[in-house]
């Protein structure tokens, strides 16, 4: 594999959860900046995602944020970012995400980070790309729509070969060893 150069994390918004997913995204985003891997997101400043992109400016890692309009109702932009993309709607910004990250990492989140893991995933079913997916499981976040996963290939609603498109780490490091940086 080519060295990673960018990386899209999926990841919640919301301040309003545990300490300690803000705590991992800091982490996560100190380890993005000291391995020059770019971070590409939402563009927000709340929750995991602004602990992520702090973290990453804050170690010196360089942050692109891509933020639709329709948004500012309900959050905000970060306004510190190396880079920030305005669009106009949520497809506009996962397609920019899509093209300027080389591998995506599904932290824990709500219904729009779930939204953005199963277009990435099916995305990847029908053959628009082959970049790395990884469901980082932290503390069995996702095991109950890991299980739901495993349940609809054993059922016949997806392929045995669409378990091949992602990868679930439950720490960190294994994130970097299943990327290979």
């Amino acid at each position: 594999m080519n060295k990673l150069k960018s990386l899209c994390v999926f990841c919640g918004a919301s301040n309003n959860v545990p300490q300690k997913y803000l705590d991992i995204g800091a982490e996560f985003g100190k380890m993005l900046a000291e391995r020059d891997i770019r971070l590409v997101y939402g563009g927000g400043d709340c929750g995991v995602m602004g602990a992520v992109a702090n973290a990453t400016m804050k170690h010196g890692g360089k942050v692109t944020g891509v933020f639709p309009v329709s948004l500012r109702n309900i959050e905000n932009e970060h306004q510190s970012l190396s880079e920030i993309i305005i669009v106009d709607t949520m497809h506009e910004r996962k397609m920019n995400m899509f093209e300027r990250t080389d591998a995506f990492i599904v932290f824990p989140g709500g219904f729009g980070t779930m939204d953005e893991m199963f277009e990435i995933i099916t995305w990847k079913q029908l053959q628009i790309h082959d970049k790395p997916v990884v469901i980082f499981n932290y503390e069995g976040y996702w095991d109950p729509l890991i299980g739901l996963m495993k349940n609809i290939i054993e059922v016949g609603f997806a392929k045995p070969v669409t378990s091949t498109y992602y990868h679930v780490a439950d720490e960190l490091d294994q994130i970097m060893d299943i990327l290979g940086v």
